[in-house]
């Protein structure tokens, strides 16, 4: 997709070449940020791999994965509803409750194959 193309699908009618350099800029920086985004993510998931007991201390006072995605939407509603003002003193709040909505929804779908093999290993 090139710079034209991607400025139409944004819902830019013109032919402006700076407009379009723009929307280029635009694009690769999306991309990087979201590779950057994307590696960090995975860090921390490989960190907590390893163990059941250190997925258990990263989310908290949940007790399961379940609970953990419960409390984190249930956060992630409430704080769509505060005041502009009260979002911004509790923006890592809202930020720690994605990162337990991301590992929760992780490892309740791979965590039980992933400490089943690291077990098996153990054992061999």
């Amino acid at each position: 997709m090139d710079a034209a193309d991607f400025a139409r699908s944004c819902g830019y009618t013109g032919d402006s070449p700076a407009l379009f350099e723009a929307f280029e800029a635009i694009r690769s920086n999306g991309i990087a940020h979201a590779r950057h985004d994307h590696i960090r993510r995975k860090a921390v998931i490989d960190e907590l791999k390893p163990s059941q007991a250190l997925f258990l201390a990263a989310i908290g006072p949940a007790l399961s994965a379940e609970e953990a995605i419960e409390d984190a939407a249930r956060f992630i509603a409430c704080w769509r509803n505060m005041p502009r003002w009260r979002q911004e003193r509790r923006l890592p709040d809202l930020i720690r409750a994605k990162q337990q909505r991301l590992l929760a929804r992780f490892f309740r779908r791979y965590g039980y194959l992933l400490w089943v093999r690291e077990g098996e290993k153990r054992i061999a």
